[in-house]
């Protein structure tokens, strides 16, 4: 059954179990590894961009990947960070921690926890365009985002913002793989997921490209070629299956919403029947009402460094 109403809020909530399986472990090792070196004589300056609703900052403290620093955190979307200013606190109290909200900075608290979140609803070149390279951030992060930009062009002036020396964690990059299992129809699977990827190669905003297919792969040369060095990097596949005919916490949610992208990128293409695509979205949503789909889709993340 298709939801009666879609919230992107609610959806990238729903992301969190399904980013926390994907994200390479090999990646964060080497991150967590790195972040020892760099506290050394100073508290972090960490930037996120597109943070959504602070699920990285959870994952981050939670998995005692980050304990303490300044984090900025900026997402284009005000909502998202309304949504943040009550989830993180609730979440805060869950994990034994102390959530001091001031306007749109937190505070969190604990044994070992000292970390200050300034969450900031701006759009990333807005956020660059007064960006000082005199207050550099030690750490970037940018999860599920990069595949939404002109990475060749976006890129330099992200890595900008880093010192000598300075980290990207760049993660959940995807790279022009998508799966449905079992299958409806080859050919039209087939099709229309070869429509999906062609429309995020053609996707612009404001005038300028906006997205690339098969930035998972491309992104290794992207990050040399602005003269970072790739530390680490590996494959962030999402994959979402029924346990027992039924999906852990609100994964059902989250397959629906990956359907609804599908319904808003390709309704009306010229090249796709209209009758077929809707008769393929209801076979869709029914696989998922009867715990029977899977989903895969295929990613890459990427640990770099700003050379000394």
């Amino acid at each position: 059954m298709k939801p009666e109403t879609y919230s992107f809020a609610r959806y990238l909530t729903a992301k969190r179990t399904v980013d926390d399986r994907a994200l390479n472990r090999v990646v964060l090792e080497r991150l967590e590894g790195e972040l020892e070196n760099l506290r050394a004589g100073h508290s972090l300056r960490i930037l996120e961009i597109g943070m959504g609703v602070g699920t990285m900052i959870q994952r981050l403290v939670e998995w005692r990947i980050l304990r303490n620093g300044e984090y900025t955190a900026i997402d284009s979307e005000a909502g998202n960070i309304a949504y943040a200013l009550e989830m993180i606190p609730a979440w805060a109290s869950q994990n034994g921690l102390t959530c001091a909200v001031d306007g749109r900075r937190i505070h969190l608290s604990g044994s070992d926890v000292d970390l200050h979140c300034n969450l900031q609803a701006v759009d990333l070149f807005d956020f660059l365009r007064r960006a000082s390279p005199d207050e550099p951030y030690d750490l970037i992060i940018a999860n599920a985002f990069l595949d939404l930009v002109d990475v060749p062009r976006t890129l330099p002036r992200i890595a900008g913002l880093l010192p000598p020396g300075g980290l990207g964690y760049f993660s959940i990059n995807f790279d022009g793989l998508t799966l449905f299992e079992p299958e409806i129809d080859p050919q039209l699977d087939a099709h229309i997921l070869a429509l999906y990827h062609r429309s995020m190669d053609e996707r612009s905003m404001r005038g300028e490209r906006s997205g690339d297919s098969r930035t998972g792969r491309r992104l290794f040369h992207w990050l040399q070629q602005c003269g970072m060095q790739v530390l680490a990097g590996g494959a962030s596949d999402w994959m979402i299956h029924p346990v027992d005919g039924k999906y852990i916490r609100d994964e059902a949610y989250f397959l629906h919403f990956i359907l609804h992208f599908f319904e808003n990128s390709l309704n009306s293409h010229p090249d796709l029947d209209p009758q077929a695509f809707t008769h393929w979205l209801e076979q869709r949503r029914g696989q998922i009402e009867r715990g029977e789909l899977l989903y895969i889709a295929h990613q890459m993340d990427y640990l770099a460094q700003k050379p000394a």
